[in-house]
């Protein structure tokens, strides 16, 4: 496939807009083995005084990348073994992101299914541990620019945005109950408990 570069100004400088907007975006992945790609489809924000965020009391080594400029990479690791991947959302000096939770895998299948173990398309990038695994993402990527770059960048909707449907936030204790993330309504890929990945799941959906 050919993926299409964002300009700037392409994406708002906000999180919850960024997030919303996101869906539909593509993020591409290229290294070594080659190229992995693919649509997002379930992002969650973090805002400025967030309970919830990593920026909540201040800006720390570990958590830098999310105050700086915006469609930065921030990427941390979770269980001291599962790696996240959220893109800086804010004017910088200004720390909230977007976590990237799900995708539907669009190049480099058989790539991902080699990293990953895994065979079953629907749960090769369902969830933000998953989907970095299987586009090798790791913690050198922190602090990427997700524009320009050429290791790991956002292109284009390759098609209009589906309907967005919003919901609490997915394994978090605080600020639990703000509906901040964001999925693609139709979309079995999208992360969390079934009841909830299936929600607004009215149309037939032909997994890619």
């Amino acid at each position: 496939m050919r993926f299409s570069r964002l300009g700037d100004g392409d994406l708002p400088v906000e999180t919850v807009g960024l997030a919303r907007t996101l869906i539909g975006h593509i993020l591409v992945r290229e290294d070594h083995d080659g190229i992995t790609a693919g649509r997002i489809v379930e992002t969650e924000a973090y805002v400025p005084d967030d309970p919830a965020s990593h920026a909540y009391r201040g800006r720390r080594p570990r958590n830098r990348s999310m105050f700086l400029a915006p469609f930065r990479a921030y990427i941390y690791q979770i269980y001291g073994m599962h790696l996240c991947f959220n893109v800086s959302s804010e004017v910088e000096g200004e720390g909230a992101g977007v976590l990237i939770r799900a995708l539907v895998p669009l190049e480099g299948v058989d790539l991902m299914m080699r990293r990953r173990g895994c065979n079953a398309l629907r749960n090769l990038c369902r969830g933000p541990s998953r989907l970095c695994e299987a586009l090798d993402i790791d913690r050198s990527l922190d602090g990427v620019e997700l524009i320009h770059d050429r290791r790991i960048w956002i292109a284009a909707p390759d098609r209009p945005q589906p309907e967005v449907a919003t919901s609490p936030r997915i394994g978090i204790s605080r600020a639990a109950s703000r509906e901040l993330r964001f999925y693609d309504a139709g979309n079995p890929m999208v992360s969390g408990p079934k009841s909830r990945r299936l929600e607004g799941y009215t149309r037939g959906v032909v997994l890619e």
